[in-house]
């Protein structure tokens, strides 16, 4: 029997229905790891089938990947304190009651409309960001946002000097012997996102965020790409199946997998979604070009799933097809 069979059908008529050109996908199931690599790289202007150890722009994973293990270990040296105000940090900005804690777990309702945002230079971005308001739902509801991700790795690099994707490269990619992942990739070895009709060019190893763009290595909420060997060995790490580099400290993974939120509603760990099935704990997080890292401790087991459903164009039923996966995999890992 194949392994996670239904899931693995629910996979294929993703590809079949043009959810997603193409899947790079593992189950981690203690130490066995089985890999998948199923359908294209790119659908426009040719098709072109995928290959191994591509790189994928995996988006939001950059956060949990990237920023998170770094303001991770500097809390954990006393660098930064989970309840700081972040004006500490960056006084440019007005609202001293949002904290650390707020940014790590998506409570700080920092909200507002910038005006052709993504047309902005890197400062005037920083500068529009860094004057944004704070809405009645502070510590009381979980928005998840970017720019709390964009903020931690700001303040990551007025306390250590150096902008966040060097850091997370020299503190959490070097580390873990994350040997594929980058924020500069070659474009042979990466996937396509979107299609351009006009020009019947694709963009190939540049960051498909219009924020991650302007802001380039000072962005911490997207920007990484890397492949389904790297992600595939960061889920084992999270699960502690591999040596845990000099990373996190076994607290700290435990902190992972805990309610994190000011109002405990069991909504967020630190950077991760926090669910449960059937009295399980299990964490995931997403990116919008079709990616996904779920973890489910009790069973030592992970779905890792790299795709780009953002090409030709973004697919907008991707979502509630991912959810279908995610849901089938549980059914089928606790069955």
């Amino acid at each position: 029997m194949m392994p996670f069979e239904r899931t693995q059908a629910q996979i294929q008529h993703m590809i079949a229905d043009q959810v997603v050109p193409g899947v790079s996908y593992a189950f981690v199931t203690g130490v066995n790891v089985q890999n998948f690599i199923q359908g294209n790289q790119q659908l426009q202007p040719t098709q072109v089938p995928l290959r191994e150890n591509q790189l994928y722009d995996v988006a939001s994973l950059t956060k949990v990947m990237g920023t998170l293990p770094v303001m991770m270990q500097l809390i954990e040296q006393e660098k930064v304190g989970i309840d700081d105000s972040i004006t500490n940090y960056l006084p440019e900005w007005k609202h001293p009651q949002v904290t650390i804690r707020h940014l790590l777990t998506h409570t700080s309702n920092i909200e507002g409309y910038i005006p052709n945002r993504n047309q902005l230079t890197m400062n005037q971005l920083r500068t529009a960001l860094l004057d944004l308001d704070v809405g009645s739902d502070l510590g009381h509801k979980m928005h998840y946002q970017d720019v709390n991700y964009i903020f931690l790795g700001w303040i990551a690099g007025v306390v250590c000097g150096l902008p966040i994707q060097p850091l997370i490269k020299h503190m959490v990619l070097e580390p873990l012997g994350l040997i594929d992942s980058t924020f500069h990739p070659d474009s042979n070895r990466t996937v396509p996102t979107t299609y351009d009709e006009q020009t019947g060019t694709n963009r190939v190893g540049q960051v498909h965020d219009p924020k991650a763009q302007i802001l380039g290595s000072d962005c911490g909420s997207a920007g990484l790409f890397s492949s389904l060997r790297d992600v595939t060995r960061f889920a084992q790490w999270m699960l502690q199946l591999t040596p845990p580099g000099k990373v996190y400290t076994p607290a700290m993974f435990a902190a992972m997998y805990t309610d994190q939120t000011p109002m405990q509603d069991g909504s967020r760990s630190f950077g991760w979604r926090l669910e449960t099935y059937q009295g399980h704990r299990y964490i995931w997080q997403g990116g919008y070009t079709g990616t996904l890292i779920m973890l489910v401790p009790d069973r030592r087991s992970a779905l890792v799933f790299l795709s780009n459903r953002v090409h030709p164009q973004v697919n907008e039923t991707f979502m509630e097809e991912r959810n279908r996966m995610m849901a089938s995999y549980l059914a089928e890992l606790f069955d």
